[in-house]
This record gives structure tokens, sequence and C-alpha cells, in this order.
């Protein structure tokens, strides 16, 4: 699979609207007059057809009238109206109240609004209307003052957006409840919950022509390696696109090897999994309207790993990963196997298995291949379609259909019962991958596998088994190799791979990520981690 060169990392960006992506952008370089009529009329010129668009005059002073613009929806109606058009208002009634000397006649002799009526603290003011109308679009109210050449822009972010919640996808028995959400701004404050650092950096940036998507990348300073976040910054900024809906637009631009069929980069919605990546040396990439923050570098043993490995006791914790990569095995290679042996290989089986397997395909008139894949593709077929269904009955339908569809098959003969066991095992298998992106990397690889079976038997499935190892020692991950801790190897990093070893025992950081902090715990005097055990 090959490897994405730096020119890759670009996608092309409409050659139209440089800024926001409009049809007509002659009006990007303009400046914002002081005649408020021509304001209004250009404002009104831009945003046509915009039926979300509200606009308001109001009267300052006798003879100084402001005019105040906002997009419905995304702007708070209730710190609107208390924050900025109440103190307008009163400020306009103390303007009345006064006496002759104190009257103002003119906006250049007014005080700005910002300092002495709205109390907001997000506060800017734009001279250009590029400025003025991206600040309306990402949720400012823009005021416009009669005789004054610059905009006033109070940010009142806000519309109905989900709240926290538990997530979906990665839930747990013991930690914590809570999950991103598509705020950009709430995930970034979980994070500043959990590491109460000023080194914890929030570098931000804007992706899309059109959507103008915030983007965060976030780090410890000290810990992440200074290179892999500045490769990171980079190859966010040399994507040109018109619109990032999503974090899968991201990670698709800035993998290392986008032919390759494993995942190069994490993706979760927990803030714990992210915080606990970061202490790690690693790098956070969030991306506002979505849930799912990008994680890198990532390595095939980090996405074997759930966050509620380091909640249990290392005993639980060991048992559990065990039996994960005993699964994975099944997932990846027990169809092809069951393939082979039925196939080329009855002497390596018992023959009493041998005769029981053989009753029981005595009547199929379908070779083990076909059986085999028209199981797997209908079992992909019901788990895709109890995904897609309404969660009241997309599970029971996934799981009654296969029971149905199974047993009807055998007793029709075009299946055996030990083909639906087989494809039974191999579904359940692959469901104790912990990350999903991971695990349909397992269910498309099998496919291949099976085939080879098919075709050479044990010997196409050391074949394939090769591909596999030579592809993913390849691999690299922001330049990280993607087996790191194996392949190279680094014994002090194995206290954390195929087990976990308990957290007084586990005082360094991976070698291959934190180069210049590896130490989890305070040093004594000796320049020893600290430990509480006393063996």
């Amino acid at each position: 699979m090959g490897k994405r060169s730096n020119s890759d990392h670009k996608a092309e960006a409409l050659p139209s609207g440089k800024h926001l992506g409009l049809p007509s952008p002659s009006w990007e370089k303009l400046p914002v007059s002081k005649s408020l009529d021509q304001n209004i009329q250009t404002l009104k010129d831009i945003f046509k057809d915009c039926s979300d668009m509200i606009y308001r005059t109001i009267d300052l002073a006798p003879d100084i009238k402001a005019f105040v613009a906002y997009m419905e929806g995304i702007v708070l109606s209730e710190e609107l109206q208390l924050h900025v058009l109440e103190p307008i208002v009163e400020g306009l009634v103390n303007i009345k109240n006064a006496g002759p000397e104190e009257q103002i006649t003119e906006a250049s002799e007014m005080e700005p609004l910002e300092n002495t009526r709205v109390s907001l603290s997000q506060v800017m003011s734009a001279n250009q209307w590029i400025d003025t109308v991206e600040g309306i679009l990402n949720s400012s109210v823009a005021v416009f003052v009669d005789g004054l050449s610059e905009v006033h822009l109070f940010n009142i972010k806000g519309g109905i957006r989900r709240p926290v919640q538990e997530p979906e996808t990665e839930s747990v028995i013991r930690g914590p409840r809570e999950g991103f959400t598509e705020m950009i701004r709430i995930n970034t404050a979980l994070i500043r919950f959990k590491i109460k650092t000023p080194n914890l950096k929030m570098y931000s940036m804007v992706l899309g022509t059109n959507t103008k998507t915030d983007i965060v990348v976030s780090y410890i300073e000290g810990l992440a390696d200074p290179k892999m976040v500045d490769d990171v910054k980079k190859r966010l900024k040399d994507i040109k696109i018109d619109g990032v809906l999503e974090s899968g637009y991201i990670e698709e631009l800035i993998e290392d090897h986008p032919y390759s069929p494993f995942p190069q980069v994490q993706y979760t919605e927990r803030p714990d999994s992210v915080a606990a990546q970061l202490l790690e040396g690693r790098c956070a990439i969030f991306t506002d309207g979505t849930p799912f923050v990008l994680v890198a570098p990532a390595t095939f043993f980090q996405l074997m790993q759930a966050t509620e490995d380091y909640y249990e006791r290392f005993f639980i914790t060991n048992f559990i990963r065990w039996i994960r990569y005993i699964f994975l095995f099944i997932a990846l290679f027990l169809p092809s196997l069951y393939i082979a042996v039925t196939t080329y290989h009855q002497d390596m089986l018992p023959s009493t298995l041998v005769l029981s397997i053989a009753a029981a395909r005595e009547a199929i008139p379908f070779p083990a291949l076909v059986e085999a894949l028209m199981m797997e593709i209908s079992f992909e077929a019901l788990r895709e379609a109890g995904i897609r269904l309404p969660k009241t009955v997309g599970q029971a339908v996934s799981i009654l259909g296969a029971l149905v569809i199974g047993q009807a098959a055998v007793q029709a003969g075009i299946v055996s019962a030990p083909m639906v066991i087989i494809v039974s095992m191999t579904g359940i298998a692959s469901f104790t991958i912990p990350h999903y992106n991971l695990a349909i990397t397992i269910r498309l690889l099998r496919f291949p596998l099976m085939l080879l079976a098919g075709v050479l038997g044990l010997f196409g499935i050391i074949l394939g088994i090769t591909w596999v190892l030579v592809h993913v020692t390849q691999l690299t991950s922001f330049g990280v190799p993607y087996m790191s801790g194996v392949s190279p190897f680094h014994g002090s990093d194995h206290k954390d791979i195929f087990v976990r070893a308990p957290w007084w025992k586990m005082n360094k950081r991976p070698s291959w990520l934190s180069k210049e902090n590896q130490n989890r715990e305070e040093k004594d005097i000796n320049g020893n981690p600290k430990s509480n055990k006393v063996w």
C-alpha cells in the first residue's frame, strides 16, 4: 500500500469565493462605510434570500441611528436581549434625559458600545466587510452606528445542541459517563476539567472555505514530541477543501497510508480516553460539529486497548485483554481455517470430527468456500440492517434474523450446521475488538483470506498472514511505526501491550512517543520513580 506524499495531503478547493465560497465575492475587500443606509443595503445584498437573517433599527440619540443584524438560530436570543439590546436602550434613555450641554449630536462623540453599555467579554470591532460577514456567520451580533466606519461584533453563540451524555459507542461498566458533544468549546472544556495545567495547549484553526469549521489541535507541551506536533499542524494547514462536516474528512486527508485498510488515527467520544492519550504524549484533533475526536499517532496495540482496561485491577484487565487477542485471531482466521481443513486437509482432524462434518455436509450442494461466503455476506447484511433500523427493533431484527435464516438454511440443505456455528463464532469474536475502525478492518480482511484458503488451502492462509504482517510492519502513523513496542522492539513498553502491568510498575511513558519526559511518577532523591509499594 503506497505512502502518501506531501502533495497528497491537499484536497482541491473551489475556485470561487476564497473565504466563504460565495458566488459574488466583490464585497470582500470593501471597507465598512460611515453611511448607515449604505451599510444596510450592502448587508442585505450579501445576505439576499437568507430568511434566517434578522435586522433591527435602533435610535441611539436624537440624530444617531444604529442597526443590529444577526442570524436567527445560532445566537442566544436571551443573551442578545439581556446583554446587547437592553443596555443600548438604557443608554438611549440616559442620552434623552441629559441636559442640552450633554446632548450627543455625532457618533464620534459617543464612547464605544462595548466600553459603556454592553456587558459581554467576547467583543471585537471590524472595518472590513469580509470580517463583518465572517463574524455574523460565527454567531456574532453586528451593530452598525451611523457615522462610524466600524462594526461592533458581540459573540453570543447559541442554538439548540445536544447536552453532555454517556457515549453510546464506547460504554463502560466502570468509568466516567460523560461524552463529547457537537460543540467544540464544550469538548475542550471537558479536557480542561481533567488536565489542569497551562502546558495543555489548544491550537485553533479553521478549515473549509464554505463551512468555516473550527478545528483545535490539543497537546501537552513538554510531553508531546514538538516535531510530531508540527507535522500534525502542517498536514491540517495543507488541507484545502470546501467543507469539513465531520472528523472523518480530516482523518482521510492526514493519514500516512491512505490505501491501507488499517486505521492510522484513533477516534473516540470519551474525554477520559483523550486525556489519557494526551498524557502519553499524543495529539488530539477536535472538530466542531462532531463528538468524535481524533487522536494521533495511533498504533495497532493502542486500538486493541479499551478505556476500562485502566480502571479495573490488572488481574482482570490482563484476562480480558488476552480474551480479546484470542478472539481477534478467531475473527480473522476461523472461517478460512475451516475452509482449508475441510477442503484440503481432512487428515488434520480426528476421525470422529471428520465423519461428523462429512455427515452434516452430505446434502449440501455448494463447496465450503461458497457456503462460507454466502453466510458471511448474509451476516454482514443483517448487522448493517440492525444498525440502520430504529434502536427499538434493530437489535431484535438482527438477532432473530440470524437465528431464523440460519435455521431455515440448515433445514433447506443450503448450508451445513457446522458452518452456521463457525460464522456465529466469527461474528461474536469481531464484537470483542474495542474500536470499530479496527474491527471492520478485520472483517474486510477475512474475505481475501477465505478466498486464499479455498484456492490454496493452508498455504494460502500462510501467504495471507505473511502479507498482513509485512504490511503492518511497514505502516506508520505520523512517523511512528504502527507496531511500535514489538517492531521495533522496546522492552519497557511491554508493560502495556499484551498485558497491563500494575500502575505502580508503569512508571514510564511509551518510549516512542514522549522523548523529553518519560517519567509518569515523581522521582526520589536518587532519581528513581517513587512508588507507594513496599515490595
